[in-house]
């Protein structure tokens, strides 16, 4: 990944995240129109959250089962080293989706 595209990630990222405080705000007297923005809010921010982990679950997966390729075409006497410290990567890789899933449904109920 180059600098680019990390500063463009990093700027979107917290471009979305203060966009969607500066519209949260509302008049504090009508609670019920506030409760319904707040509940379309978390609905969409919920969505977006999942996408970006998934979609980089599927960026550091396929770098990571790239390089373990590589790694036992080079040195196929440690494929069973290499096969094993990948199995551990992909679980660590993949857990980052379950939590997001997981903290996106305790906030919807």
């Amino acid at each position: 990944m180059t600098k680019k595209n990390a500063l463009l990630m990093l700027s979107l990222f917290l471009m979305t995240g203060s966009l969607s405080m500066i519209l949260a705000q509302g008049n504090p007297a009508d609670t019920n129109q506030i409760a319904q923005q707040h509940a379309q809010w978390k609905a969409i921010a919920s969505g977006f959250s999942m996408a970006f982990a998934s979609g980089l679950c599927g960026l550091a997966q396929g770098k990571a089962v790239a390089g373990s390729a590589e790694a036992m075409a080079r040195n196929p006497g440690a494929a069973a080293a290499i096969r094993f410290a990948l199995l551990l990567g992909l679980v660590l890789i993949e857990s980052l989706a379950l939590y997001t899933l997981a903290i996106i449904i305790v906030q919807i109920s």
